[in-house]
């Protein structure tokens, strides 16, 4: 298996390169990373992209070019990626990442490169000469416009793979002022459809809610069809969301009309992310911002009380809690001390008791 074609672990060596530089000396700590933050840093959000990051970094390290640390208690979901030290020429030699010879520098310099990958003249690029030799003639031969299409469709197009173009973008060519995914390649990432349950007849014009997680998204459906307090209830499947916010707009025009968007998710730095990365994306799309559904909320930090599990990541900012508004400070003093709460609290032996969600 070659991680050179994997968006995953272009993203690793990504940060293993910026981490090692060019430095040839053997390094005295092996490399590692968050498995979240390293797909949130890919651009790895939905469920089936996610899925199938999981299967590659398994099947990697089967061949022995990571290792995986699994989260404490539930060997089934990774924590960490390793790059263990006696690897690291091998991927080196995988992302054909060597000092530049007389000859290469001389290949790029020389080659009569489009326009829009003039750059690469002087940039210090990590991309294979075969990749940069595609873009180059997909693009000679499809002058503006181009008509917007998925990023993998266009990726199938220039590269004969369809997840090419992912593992690209977390590589210096599409930094800022370099190449741009719609303006020169016309295309976009395409997040999944949303799958949501219309709320009962009583319901209409309320609020839709997003839910994070399947299990408490079943939860909600069943309270709501008794108590009816949501015209949907929406299943954002986790870092889906944020790029399937789009789907919003269908949601609406099923719904006869936009209304005011609720999110409950996990209290944990991703859980908080999520809904605000959705917010930002919403926004630029003339959506409505997404907003917390602080009565969830409070109850989960009521529930989870003494039931919290550790959190090892990055701890969640003032700014992101601040989302949360009245409860801002007491989820932040949560995370600063290592903890989160799983949404799975608040089930449904608690909902089913529950008469109203002020």
């Amino acid at each position: 298996m070659n991680p050179g074609r994997l968006p995953v672990a272009s993203e690793l060596f990504r940060q293993w390169q910026s981490a090692r530089g060019n430095r040839d000396e053997p390094a005295s700590r092996p490399f590692s990373r968050d498995w979240e933050q390293l797909l949130d840093a890919a651009g790895i959000v939905s469920a089936v992209d996610r899925n199938d990051a999981e299967r590659d970094v398994r099947a990697l390290e089967q061949d022995r070019w990571l290792h995986i640390k699994p989260v404490r208690h539930r060997p089934h979901l990774i924590q960490r990626l390793t790059i263990p030290l006696e690897q690291e020429a091998r991927w080196r030699e995988a992302f054909g990442f060597v000092p530049p010879s007389d000859t290469e520098a001389r290949r790029l310099l020389e080659f009569p490169w489009v326009p829009q990958l003039e750059f690469v003249r002087s940039a210090r690029l990590q991309v294979p000469f075969g990749d940069l030799q595609a873009l180059h003639a997909f693009l000679g031969a499809h002058p503006d416009p181009l008509p917007l299409v998925p990023i993998k469709e266009r990726s199938l197009q220039i590269f004969g793979d369809e997840k090419r173009l992912d593992a690209l973008l977390g590589s210096t060519l599409f930094r800022e002022e370099r190449l741009d995914l719609q303006r020169d390649l016309g295309c976009e990432i395409i997040g999944e459809p949303l799958a949501w349950k219309r709320g009962p007849t009583g319901a209409v014009g309320r609020p839709v809610i997003v839910i994070e997680n399947a299990a408490t998204w079943h939860s909600y459906c069943r309270w709501n069809r008794d108590r009816a307090r949501f015209s949907a209830v929406v299943y954002g499947g986790g870092n889906r969301f944020a790029d399937g916010v789009r789907y919003l707009t269908d949601l609406f025009e099923e719904l006869d009309g936009s209304r005011r968007v609720l999110y409950f998710g996990d209290l944990d730095p991703p859980g908080l992310q999520i809904p605000q990365r959705a917010s930002r994306s919403a926004e630029a799309l003339g959506l409505p911002f997404v907003e917390p559904h602080l009565w969830s909320y409070r109850q989960l930090l009521r529930l989870g009380q003494g039931r919290e599990t550790a959190w090892t990541g990055d701890p969640g900012t003032p700014e992101e809690c601040a989302w949360l508004g009245e409860l801002a400070d007491p989820v932040l003093q949560l995370l600063a001390a290592g903890k989160r709460v799983a949404q799975e609290h608040l089930g449904w032996e608690y909902l089913q008791t529950q008469t109203h969600d002020r």
